[in-house]
């Protein structure tokens, strides 16, 4: 029951923080704070139970829940990919925290830098893929743009981190 707490209460963070989004004029990619609550979520829970909460936010989402950014839900929409990146990325974080990768600030930036270097490895091809961008565009348009709000929300979890563990270990 407790696991199942956890996930169910990391997919609806997610969910919730996705909402926390800003349309951008230039590009087809929204400035949302999904990626935030994701690297959060993946530290936090670990590598199974981060995994299964953004699988089920994903999943839920596809199925028409309207919780993606900016109220979206089901696929092939230009940030898709960076949804599935989400999916990768919570794993990685996740799997690391609990090798002990989390264990200082400094080592708690550097696995969620990872586990963002991973939601572009997925989304900015996706991107590109999917509105016909060549690569340098789709890394111009859902890349760089992004650089410093991702520092700054890799930043934030990386500093709320040791209370989202606090709060894990309260959830029975």
């Amino acid at each position: 029951m407790r696991d199942a707490a956890l996930v169910l209460g990391g997919a609806g963070f997610i969910g919730l923080l996705a909402q926390w989004a800003i349309p951008l004029g230039f590009t087809p990619i929204p400035l949302s704070l999904g990626t935030f609550a994701v690297l959060l979520t993946g530290a936090a829970l670990g590598a199974g139970r981060g995994l299964a909460s953004v699988g089920i936010y994903v999943l839920a989402g596809m199925a028409g829940m309207p919780w993606f950014a900016e109220h979206r839900s089901g696929w092939g929409f230009p940030s898709f990919g960076y949804l599935i990146g989400f999916i990768l990325a919570a794993t990685l974080v996740g799997a690391l925290a609990s090798r002990g990768g989390d264990r200082t600030v400094l080592k708690t930036i550097g696995l969620m830098v990872l586990g963002n270097l991973v939601i572009y490895a997925v989304g900015v091809p996706y991107l590109a893929a999917n509105t016909g961008m060549d690569l340098s565009t789709a890394i111009e348009k859902g890349l760089t743009p992004f650089l410093l709000g991702d520092g700054l929300k890799i930043a934030a979890a990386a500093g709320l981190l040791p209370g989202a563990w606090a709060l894990v270990r309260r959830v029975r």
